[in-house]
């Protein structure tokens, strides 16, 4: 069934298989852009990864699918992510740092069950049509159920590792006993464990808000079942301050003397680490989640990801819940290296748009505990993967197509969206629930869910800061 182009046919055959046999113009194999290759696909998995007429011959019972404009690629992974802020994302444009204190946090304390799964719902949908098919939820400090996270990830098709805040000294809506948050943390370890699509995490938000013995057994929990633990760490100049004052220490050698840091270990950020730092990381085997666009939307640094790499400490990219959109990020992360290090030091590659693709799959997968399930194109893997169209201008002729979709890939590229081999998006909306009354529903709530958080906002909105500047400017004028 040859194809040219997107057409209703090829997504109808999408849809209603349970076995595919793929043969693109691409794939996409340990970062390299294989021509000649098919894919077969079968319960979930990729069951077969090899040359297109051997595929053909071995599988005479499938009907291979033609994709000659289309590259298949790993879908790409969130390694950071804060499902539940969606209903607020532009608020926070212009603001200065710390926002969680004074817009995060109020809004998620606020949200009933209904405005959770809402925007936990909205929040998967945007990050499946930016090409994610993973992301790392850093946990909801609303004292709503985790449920309605877990509910939106699985119907829209999203693998979410769902964190679980088990903060015992503030910074969330709820702080019960501690006895009762460690309880409670073990039940959701093991409540998800054999779920296709959640994998259970938990979280302490920062390092702050734990106590010693909290931030020791919450990673020693995660260690021992297999989850990894999540936490801010050294992002705001502000938190580690108070670090320094409050305990003498960083907040990421905090982390390190009670014994929090290992590779169940993923710390968010990390944009303000020392050298010392950078080798804690490196010797106890500590992921990062490098967040490029939250750094220039409202941070203090940029993390230093070549130098981390450098020392091979493991990295994935993530998106903070600042923009869901992969190729957008790998583009932030070279771009962030280039301005901060790059042009300093004439390095003139920065890492290579290699390095960045595969932050953006493979080494996200990695960091975020997920190596073994999913963030490659092969055999035995979660069949979670992207259709890309490559036969568009911006791509042709292609002389390097790792440095191509770094720079050049758009998302609306995207024709396809799979997980566990099933078709969730087809150009850009899912293809078996209504996105649309989705969206309806959410502009609809969203007004009064925002209104009755406690929000503090320091940067006006745009109209009226454009009449504040305009008014300045005559001032001056004057």
């Amino acid at each position: 069934m040859p194809v040219d182009h997107a057409s209703s046919t090829l997504s109808t055959s999408l849809v209603d298989a349970k076995e595919l046999l793929l043969v693109p113009r691409e794939v996409l194999i340990n970062g390299d852009a294989v021509t000649g290759q098919a894919v077969h696909v079968t319960e979930g998995r990729f069951a077969a990864i090899g040359p297109a007429a051997e595929l053909r011959a071995r599988l005479p019972h499938l009907t291979a699918i033609e994709l000659p404009s289309h590259l298949l690629m790993p879908g790409f992974i969130d390694s950071h992510h804060h499902l539940t802020q969606s209903l607020g994302k532009s608020l926070v444009f212009g603001e200065p740092s710390e926002i969680f204190r004074r817009i995060w946090v109020p809004l998620e304390s606020s949200l009933d069950e209904r405005m959770l799964y809402l925007s936990s719902k909205l929040a998967a949908l945007e990050a499946l049509r930016g090409g994610f098919t993973t992301a790392v939820d850093a946990g909801t400090r609303s004292a709503g159920e985790i449920d309605s996270l877990a509910r939106a990830a699985d119907e829209t098709g999203l693998r979410c590792v769902l964190g679980m805040i088990c903060n015992d000294r503030g910074g969330s809506a709820a702080q019960p006993p501690r006895q009762q948050i460690i309880e409670g943390a073990e039940r959701h370890l093991s409540r998800w464990k054999d779920a296709p699509l959640i994998h259970p995490s938990l979280a302490i938000s920062i390092p702050e808000a734990a106590s010693d013995d909290m931030l020791h057994d919450v990673s020693a929990l995660c260690a021992g079942h297999g989850a990894i633990f999540q936490s801010h760490v050294n992002e705001h100049l502000q938190a580690v301050e108070r670090s320094l004052v409050a305990r003498g220490q960083r907040p990421l050698q905090h982390l390190h003397t009670v014994g929090a840091l290992g590779p169940q270990t993923l710390i968010a950020h990390a944009t303000l680490v020392t050298p010392d730092e950078l080798n804690l990381l490196r010797d106890t085997d500590t992921a990062v989640a490098f967040n490029p666009v939250a750094s220039s939307w409202k941070g203090n640094a940029v993390a230093p990801a070549l130098q981390m790499n450098a020392l091979t400490i493991r990295m994935g990219l993530g998106t903070d819940g600042t923009r869901s959109d992969g190729f957008r990020l790998m583009d932030a992360a070279e771009t962030s290296q280039r301005l901060t290090s790059g042009l300093a030091t004439g390095d003139s590659s920065c890492g290579g748009g290699w390095l960045w693709l595969d932050m953006a799959t493979s080494r996200s997968a990695d960091a975020t505990g997920l190596g073994k399930v999913c963030g490659r194109i092969a055999e035995g893997l979660a069949a979670d993967f992207l259709l890309v169209n490559v036969d568009v201008p911006e791509m042709t002729p292609s002389w390097d197509r790792p440095w191509e979709l770094v720079r050049y890939g758009n998302r609306d590229q995207i024709d396809a969206v799979f997980t566990m081999g099933k078709l969730r998006l087809w150009q850009g909306w899912p293809c078996d629930w209504d996105a649309r009354s989705l969206l309806a529903e959410v502009r609809e709530a969203a007004a009064a869910a925002i209104e009755q958080a406690p929000i503090q906002r320091v940067h006006p909105r745009s109209f009226e800061h454009r009449a504040a500047m305009r008014g300045h400017t005559r001032e001056g004028q004057a």
